[in-house]
């Protein structure tokens, strides 16, 4: 069998991070809005969610507030969800991608993987220069670590 390229990877990024929370907590602080509202987004940035509806076909509106006081309109279509295996939406306003969230479980253990693929190779290349993409994904993951471990205590 032939090891071929996937025709997308130069628009994709991915991120893995085995986080210390069973699947169980990991899939409602990633589902419900008064969690998410609290670890999403890079360092600095906090954000108002008005819907977020976890089902498929369901939508999530939020506005990220960035540090320097610049807002980001966030409007996103959820398109498969399947309870503690798997999120995947359709962010629809800029920069439109398909994100999709793997959650496997491992023991009292959660592995997340986190697919984002965007629309060009050149937008990929834009937002991370621009937005750096993916120093705010890994924020993200440790923001993400940091209230879980909150939660715990």
């Amino acid at each position: 069998m032939e090891n071929k390229k996937s025709s997308t990877s130069n628009r994709e990024l991915i991120l893995s991070r085995t986080l210390n929370a069973p699947v169980e907590l990991i899939w409602e602080v990633w589902t419900k809005p008064e969690h998410i509202v609290n670890w999403w987004g890079p360092n600095g940035f906090t954000n108002t969610i008005s819907i977020m509806d976890v089902k498929t076909g369901g939508e999530w509106n939020l506005v990220m507030h960035g540090p320097d006081g610049t807002d980001y309109k966030n409007r996103s279509i959820f398109k498969e969800v399947i309870p503690y295996k798997k999120i995947v939406y359709e962010h629809i306003s800029y920069p439109r991608i398909i994100a999709t969230i793997d959650f496997e479980e491992q023991n009292d253990q959660t592995k997340i993987t986190w697919h984002m693929l965007f629309e060009s190779a050149e937008q990929l290349i834009e937002v991370a220069k621009v937005h750096k993409v993916v120093e705010g994904q890994k924020q993200n993951m440790e923001k993400l670590e940091m209230y879980l471990k909150g939660l715990s205590r």
